[in-house]
C-alpha cells in the first residue's frame, strides 16, 4: 500500500512541475524573458513605488536574487530607475514602453500557475499541504533549504 501511494505522489509531483515547466517555456517563448522576470516586471508595472527589498518580499525570493532580476530587466530596456522627486535617495522602477509591450503579449497569470493555485486554496487545505511538504523536505539534503528562496523559473 505504501508504495502505490508513493508511486501516486510522485506522478502528482511530475504533473504539477510539469505544468509550472510548460508555462514557463511559454513565457520565455512568448515574451523573450523568464517567468521570473515576467513575474517581476509585472510587480514593477503594478507598485511602481516599491523598492527592491519589497518587490523580494511580493515574490517571496531574496533580496539579492530580486536585485539582480531588476539588472537583467535594466539592460534589456524593459525598466528603468529613476530618482523619486520627493526623495532623492530613493530610486524607483518605471515599466518603460517595451516592458509594457512585453506585458501586454504575456500569457496569463504573469505570476506563475502554481501561486494563483495556492492563493485560490483554503486555509485548511493549504495547513494540510505545507504540513506534508515539511514532511518531505525535511528528508532532503540542509543545503536545499536555500532554493526556497529563488524563483521557481530560476530552478
Amino acid at each position: 500500500m505504501q508504495t502505490v501511494l508513493a508511486k501516486k505522489a510522485l506522478k502528482q509531483f511530475r504533473i504539477i512541475f510539469g505544468a509550472v515547466r510548460h508555462h514557463f517555456r511559454e513565457i520565455e517563448s512568448t515574451c523573450g524573458i523568464s517567468g521570473s522576470q515576467l513575474w517581476l516586471l509585472h510587480e514593477i508595472a503594478t507598485h511602481p513605488e516599491l523598492g527592491v527589498s519589497r518587490l523580494a518580499e511580493n515574490l517571496s525570493i531574496h533580496q539579492s536574487t530580486c536585485s539582480l532580476l531588476v539588472e537583467k530587466l535594466v539592460k534589456k530596456r524593459l525598466i528603468e530607475k529613476q530618482r523619486l522627486s520627493e526623495d532623492q535617495r530613493k530610486v524607483g522602477l518605471l515599466v518603460t514602453a517595451a516592458g509594457q509591450a512585453v506585458l501586454a503579449k504575456a500569457p496569463q497569470p504573469v505570476d506563475g500557475i502554481f501561486p494563483q493555485i495556492l492563493a485560490s486554496m483554503d486555509a485548511h487545505a493549504l495547513q494540510n499541504l505545507s504540513t506534508a511538504l515539511e514532511l518531505v523536505i525535511a528528508r532532503l539534503d540542509d543545503q536545499t533549504s536555500q532554493l526556497g528562496d529563488q524563483h521557481m523559473a530560476d530552478l
